[in-house]
């Protein structure tokens, strides 16, 4: 029997890109906030648009494995609501307008 060895080296790695979207960006206090700000941004959009929700809820409950097909009108309504609430546009009116919280409040 003869010994093999493993002679395998790992391809060398771009630090400098890393570091952009690595850890330091992940745990920024600003990208922190900014994700938690989106997250009561869509929850907020999600309440407004609970009616078209509750009722595409209701229809995935009563059809079934039929749901994709037959609930598809309820599903854009859902769609068009959340594009009214949930757009980039108004998630960017809703930072400015919490723009003091972003600075100050602290998330954890």
């Amino acid at each position: 029997m003869s010994s093999t060895s493993n002679n395998y080296t790992p391809p060398p790695r771009d630090t400098a890109a890393m570091k952009d979207t690595g850890r330091e960006g992940r745990l920024s206090f600003r990208n922190f906030a900014e994700n938690q700000l989106k997250k009561e941004f869509k929850a907020e959009a999600m309440k407004k648009c609970d009616l078209q929700i509750g009722a595409l809820a209701e229809c995935i409950k009563d059809e079934g494995l039929f749901a994709p097909f037959n609930c598809r009108p309820i599903q854009k309504d859902v769609d068009e609501c959340m594009m009214v609430y949930n757009s980039a546009e108004r998630f960017k009116l809703y930072v400015k307008e919490h723009e003091d919280e972003l600075q100050s409040k602290p998330f954890v």
